[in-house]
């Protein structure tokens, strides 16, 4: 007889989400399955309103990667509207996308993911949390994070108005220029963010490269993956988190396609399952095979590992220098390890705050052209930027006089969907043995998940058309007596 292992919550990740491990006779794991219960429906009720309100709208999706839809959704309505932000608007969208990358990713690697290296991927659960992490590395390296993310954080909210929602992108710019505090503001901050990003390599070198059972563990065929990977490049093919061209490349780690953001819809497809609300995206070209490894496959991955698998590099010096340690230290490119995530995630940090220090010393910022007014009839228009998770595409269409008729948003976690569920299974496949679970293993099955760093407030469509309904009853003792299910 079958029996049905549930993780439900899975912890440490935005949004939420269960896995359900299915043990055959034997015990040992016939399948698991990744599930998103929750439903987002935001491109619905999108519908109707103004496309000026995208980029405050949107941006409520998350709280934790709110900016990169601001910037996702101000693009789109650059593209919407048919007109070109001066080059001062640009490069403040930059600026204070970079910024975001900084906070975002420090947020992940310390209190998300980082409690599995830094306190131990089977230690107690009580202690694989920040306080764990603290108690690891120092109550001072615990100020250093909060005090950095602090202050880039209140850089944004000095540019874009807000934090959390941000309010300055506009179709063909945005809405004010810098003075001359704010860009000291910006200088200063993107000098913490660089040492700090040379700090957080330090960190994963001495704790994680220096644990030889960790670099096993991160090079085990437990998280290996053979995909596709696709990342933001700039016209070297160096990493870039704001603007370029799509690269993807193939397993072999080969150029396989490379497009202008008008040309997603021809270039990626959804797929549907019955037993989750994300949809798995997959190229279209190679088509929806399963969820299956290799170039047979449309599966693709996007997030850190993937940007650093499809670039050649990175446009930043002390970035590229960690870029070629990590590909080096790993075997060379491409990199199938799903733990090295965490790797590339902080070689993104680093980047991020170099290009945060160029864009900052950059006398362009100084600008006070920062909006080109819309004359334009709009229609159509496609955004697409990195997010910490990897690439994020709006895609909106509007009638003559720019109300919102279809919108599509298509987010990093949903472009991992289909390689998450892929991983859990793997990991499950791996660790599972004779029936033995216990807290560390399962913990172990959820590494394979939080590597991406998925956000699946964003990533959930409405795909069945209603919300299914679970009634649990229970007895005093707390014995489940019944259930009954209003299924989608």
């Amino acid at each position: 007889m079958k029996q049905r292992i549930v993780i439900d919550p899975i912890t440490r990740l935005e949004g939420h989400g269960k896995i359900d491990i299915i043990l055959d006779e034997t015990g040992n794991v016939d399948h698991a399955y990744f599930q998103v219960p929750e439903l987002r429906g935001f491109e619905k009720f999108t519908e109707g309103r103004p496309a000026e309100d995208m980029p405050q709208i949107t941006s409520r999706i998350c709280g934790v990667c709110p900016t990169a839809h601001h910037m996702a959704s101000s693009k789109a309505l650059d593209a919407l509207y048919h007109v070109d932000p001066p080059v001062a608007a640009k490069k403040i969208r930059e600026l204070v996308n970079s910024a975001f990358f900084i906070e975002d990713h420090a947020l992940h690697f310390f209190y998300l993911g980082g409690p599995d290296f830094v306190v131990g991927p089977t230690a107690p659960k009580a202690a694989r949390n920040i306080l764990g992490v603290l108690d690891k590395v120092g109550i001072e390296t615990g100020k250093q994070v909060i005090a950095l993310r602090k202050e880039l954080r209140e850089l944004i909210t000095a540019i874009a108005g807000k934090v959390i929602h941000p309010v300055f992108g506009l179709p063909g710019g945005i809405s004010k220029p810098l003075n001359e505090d704010i860009i000291e503001q910006a200088r200063t901050g993107a000098d913490h963010a660089v040492e700090f990003g040379r700090f957080c390599l330090q960190v994963f070198n001495d704790v994680v490269l220096q644990n030889e059972d960790y670099v096993n563990l991160i090079t085990s065929p437990a998280y290996t993956t053979n995909t596709f990977y696709m990342g933001l490049v700039d016209q070297d093919n160096k990493v870039n988190f704001y603007d370029g061209q799509i690269r993807v490349v193939d397993p072999e780690g080969q150029e396989y396609v490379k497009f202008p953001a008008n040309e997603f819809p021809d270039r990626i497809a959804e797929h549907v399952e019955p037993w989750s609300f994300v949809k798995f995206c997959y190229l279209k070209d190679v088509g929806w095979n399963g969820f299956e490894e290799g170039r047979e496959s449309g599966i693709y991955s996007v997030a850190p590992l993937a940007r650093l698998n499809a670039a050649d590099g990175m446009a930043t010096p002390e970035a590229q220098s960690a870029y070629e340690q990590y590909f080096s230290v790993l075997g060379g490119k491409p990199v199938h390890f799903t733990l090295a995530n965490h790797w590339a995630r902080l070689i993104e940090l680093l980047y991020a705050a170099e290009r945060l220090q160029e864009l900052a010393n950059d006398p362009d910022i100084a600008g006070s052209n920062v909006h080109t007014i819309p004359d334009a009839t709009p229609d159509e228009g496609i955004g697409i930027v990195e997010a910490p998770r990897g690439t994020l595409f709006h895609h909106y269409k509007t009638d003559e006089r720019g109300v919102i008729t279809r919108a599509n948003l298509i987010v990093a976690t949903q472009n991992n969907a289909a390689r998450i569920a892929m991983s859990v299974d793997q990991a499950a496949k791996a660790m599972i043995k004779d029936g033995k679970v216990d807290d560390g293993i399962l913990n172990l099955v959820e590494m394979a998940f939080r590597a991406y760093d998925p956000c699946h407030g964003c990533a959930s469509h409405s795909m069945p058309g209603q919300t299914p309904l679970i009634l649990r009853i229970y007895d005093p003792e707390h014995q489940l007596i019944d259930e009954i299910r209003r299924e989608p």
